[in-house]
């Protein structure tokens, strides 16, 4: 495993980062997670010298128990069993009160990030993680009008200065890799997590050199596009009941899906053996990408992923090659249909 330093924060992070959105389960996106694997994963990854995770209060979270935070948790017990708290970088996220993605604009951040609601979301992630600090906090989603408002900023301070969290960053928008500039300007933002991959290629136009003079750093997201750049799915693959996948990809998205990635098959040689990989070394490729958190819950996963991070870039040849398979979209089915174009807003 490489490492990359994350921006200002100067920590050392692991270039394959852990991503735990489906790890314990979601009712209203992921099903299907073994818990007994998923432990067992957190511990292959560590093992295998990965030492970034990334969770998020909202995981696992469920409105009929709403005190229960069941992806922290698993990871609050792999940190316990390990020992490995002090070797290990952990970020978090605070959720939307109004539990809406994305934020609209428009909004006032009193509705999406009141004060009160920042601190407890804090403290239920430390008690979830059963630690004392919590190495990163990031916004679960942003507005970049939020800036005018200052309620947060000093609520921001307040954390930081009380040692709770060590560093503060935002997870961004889907698709709207420009909404976060504002944010950066403050100096409060340390890094910003974001949609980066072969297909959404758009970050690298504005981002990614905005946040290189910030020296911010860069968390990339959704690399395999919720598993559609695995290079496993097929025009018939069928989701599980519960898996918001079966509205992500449709019949017809999947369609164009399949013709995508068989193409991208045929660059695969002595760079990249797999859609996967060639992916994930895509990424890589950036040198201002601290870390690339791909979804995990099986070991064979974490091993496969981790093996991308061994130094090798792509040649300038081929990632000339892969910016005409650029496929700007949004498939996100939360996203209010009458907000056409929400998915490429630029600010």
């Amino acid at each position: 495993m490489k490492y990359r330093t994350l921006g200002k924060t100067g920590l050392k992070v692991s270039e394959i980062g852990y991503g735990t959105w489906q790890l314990a389960n979601d009712p209203n996106c992921w099903v299907g997670a073994d818990l007994k694997e998923s432990l067992r994963s957190l511990h292959k990854f560590a093992q295998l010298g990965g030492n970034f995770i990334d969770t998020a209060w909202v995981y696992g979270y469920h409105e009929e128990n709403p005190e229960r935070h069941p992806s922290e948790e698993l990871i609050g017990k792999f940190l316990k069993e390990s020992g490995k708290r002090n070797d290990m970088v952990i970020a978090t996220k605070v959720a939307p009160k109004n539990m809406r993605w994305p934020a609209y604009k428009g909004i006032s951040i009193s509705e999406v990030f009141p004060d009160d609601h920042i601190i407890k979301c804090v403290d239920d992630s430390l008690k979830s993680l059963g630690v004392d600090a919590i190495d990163l906090v990031q916004f679960h989603v942003w507005q970049d009008d939020f800036v005018d408002q200052e309620s947060w900023k000093e609520t921001v301070t307040k954390i930081l200065k009380s040692g709770k969290v060590k560093y503060w960053g935002i997870s961004i928008n889907d698709y709207q890799p420009s909404n976060c500039f504002r944010a950066i300007d403050t100096g409060l933002i340390s890094t910003i997590q974001f949609i980066f991959n072969i297909f959404h290629q758009r970050p690298g136009e504005k981002l990614l050199p905005y946040a290189k003079r910030g020296n911010i750093g860069l968390i990339a997201r959704v690399p395999l596009d919720e598993g559609g750049l695995s290079g496993q799915f097929r025009e018939d693959t069928q989701f599980e009941e519960g898996d918001f996948r079966s509205q992500y990809f449709t019949k017809e998205r999947l369609k164009e899906l399949v013709k995508r990635t068989e193409k991208l098959k045929s660059l695969l040689g002595d760079e990249a053996k797999t859609v996967a990989e060639l992916d994930l070394r895509y990424i890589l490729s950036f040198d201002e990408i601290s870390s690339v958190i791909p979804g995990m819950r099986k070991r064979n996963h974490v091993e496969a992923n981790v093996a991308a991070s061994d130094g090798r870039k792509l040649s300038i040849k081929l990632l000339e090659e892969l910016k005409n398979h650029s496929w700007e979209r949004n498939f996100y089915p939360y996203v209010d249909p009458s907000m056409k174009n929400v998915g490429y807003l630029e600010l």
